[in-house]
Order: structure tokens, then sequence, then C-alpha cells
């Protein structure tokens, strides 16, 4: 089991490569805003998921000479991305009832 904020950066980059930014937004966004990040939570974090190889660090494109750091899933990344929403399934599906309670 992954900590919400790795959970939520590592959906953040499910579709594409992303900025610490624009993960902070994504994150924010996907969560409803149940999930709010702090620049420290971020990096700290990130610095995790890439020493797990989970997330990897790539080129992005250059806007007006600075560089900014991108961040990209790795395959091991998309596998614990996978078993981590698996995971939530199957707590959902336990937490529902499976039928109506017999009455008396």
């Amino acid at each position: 089991m992954v900590t919400p904020p790795l959970f939520y950066i590592l959906l953040a980059l499910r579709d594409r490569q992303r900025h610490g930014y624009e993960i902070l937004k994504e994150v924010q966004s996907g969560s409803l805003g149940r999930v709010r990040l702090g620049p420290a939570t971020l990096y700290t974090s990130l610095k995790k998921l890439l020493a797990a190889t989970l997330i990897d660090e790539v080129d992005g494109p250059r806007n007006g000479g600075s560089r900014r750091r991108y961040y990209r899933l790795t395959a091991g990344g998309r596998k614990a991305l996978a078993e981590e929403l698996d995971r939530m399934e199957t707590v959902l599906r336990m937490a529902r009832p499976s039928h109506a309670p017999a009455r008396s």
C-alpha cells in the first residue's frame, strides 16, 4: 500500500509526463481538493518514487532557456499504480453489501 500523496502523484502521471507544478495541480484536482501537497512534500515524495524506480526524471521542453524537471511513470510505477487500484476496488467490493439483509 502506498501513502495518499504517493498514490495521487502516480495517478497524476498515468497519462503523460508532468513537471512539479502540474503534478501539484493534478493531485489537488484528482483528489477533489482533499489532498494538497506543498512543494516540500511533493519533492520529498518524488525523491522516494525516484529511489523506488517507480518514476523517471525526463527532459521536457525548454521554455526561455529554463529547464523544468519532468517526471513519468516507469513500468514498475504503472504496476504499483495498478496494484493499488486493484486493492482499492477489492476494499470497495467488500464494503458494499452483497444483498439486502434478511427480514424477520
